[in-house]
């Protein structure tokens, strides 16, 4: 007897099992009762057998709307854009660069089609990459958030990012475009903590509804001296009264012992990953301290069951960027 784990959204199938045999079998005995197909992306933008980059993104170039570039094939980016945004649910890895690319899905040049390029082949390098869950760690809320002031080339918007983990690996995250100008990195990081706490507030939420509820107040890491100053200062202060309203709730959430705003060295925020193309080493740093980890260096306990498994949730890299049958443990369909 195993385990065989089967999510389904809409038309997809999404399923992973303790043993190569049951999810042949259920392959198969899926695929003869309903029409069905396995999906290849790399093979589908001819890319399957592409050489593999070692990061998402060139951490020295700048993509803007306006690159001198000629125009590329529209619907093709669209659809490389889409499935990268798609791939996001699992890998926090690529959140930023699929962000950034989806900025110019309307007339994308070739230089944009370069970068989706280049974030599939980083993809092919890394297919058996997945987020690391470990049993028996403590179930604490934490957070991580961050910005890049000005980042935006074209309008000079800064980007936010944040990442929470519940003892383990990063299981919510997120790259946005900041919707105002911010006059300084305080503010910028002011915005991005701000926005984060909107997120640990609601993940409170459901996990009191989960039965985890969290007593203490959940710790937010912040790089940023000032910013945390403007966000435990409940006094008027000249620094944010521009700032929109909406975003000093974060004041309120802390003094009701809600949220605490902490402050964390450059080096050791994780939420760096979410804002901005890295170089190789400062990449893999974050990128292995969100969790997100291969397979291979799991070797003996990936199975259920053991203290660690190697979790896909809602689609199967090694099937969805490979040739349908390189890896049937883990599988998606459509």
């Amino acid at each position: 007897m195993g385990t065989l784990i089967v999510s389904i959204y809409v038309d997809d199938i999404v399923y992973t099992g303790s043993s190569d045999e049951m999810v042949i079998e259920f392959r198969a005995e899926m695929m003869c009762k309903y029409e069905m197909s396995n999906l290849g992306l790399l093979h589908k933008f001819g890319l399957k057998d592409c050489k593999s980059v070692s990061t998402p993104l060139v951490s020295t170039d700048k993509l803007q709307r306006e690159d001198g570039s000629e125009a590329t094939d529209e619907s093709l980016y669209r659809k490389i854009v889409g499935s990268l945004l798609y791939l996001t649910a699992t890998r926090p890895d690529i959140m930023f660069s699929a962000s950034l690319l989806a900025r110019f899905m309307h007339n994308p040049s070739k230089m944009h089609y370069g970068a989706a390029k280049r974030v599939l082949r980083y993809i092919q390098g890394t297919i058996d990459y997945g987020i690391e869950y470990v049993t028996g760690k403590s179930a604490l809320l934490v957070g991580y958030c961050d910005s890049d002031w000005s980042g935006s080339e074209g309008d000079m918007k800064s980007t936010s990012g944040y990442a929470f983990s519940f003892g383990s690996g990063a299981f919510s995250w997120a790259s946005v475009k900041q919707h105002s100008v911010a006059l300084s990195t305080a503010e910028a990081e002011y915005v991005s903590a701000a926005e984060a706490t909107s997120q640990a507030i609601w993940l409170r939420f459901v996990l009191e509804d989960f039965g985890e509820e969290q007593t203490a107040a959940t710790t937010v890491f912040c790089d940023n001296t000032s910013a945390i100053a403007m966000a435990k200062n409940p006094v008027f202060h000249q620094r944010s009264k521009h700032i929109k309203r909406k975003f000093h709730f974060i004041r309120e959430a802390i003094q009701e012992g809600v949220i605490e705003l902490l402050y964390c060295k450059g080096e050791e925020q994780i939420a760096d990953i979410f804002t901005k193309g890295l170089p190789k080493d400062r990449f893999s740093y974050l990128r292995s301290m969100l969790g997100v980890k291969s397979a291979s260096t799991l070797e003996g306990s990936v199975k259920i069951g053991h203290n660690h498994f190697f979790f896909f949730l809602k689609l199967s890299l090694s099937l969805l960027l490979s040739s349908s049958l390189d890896n049937p443990n883990l599988n998606k369909m459509h």
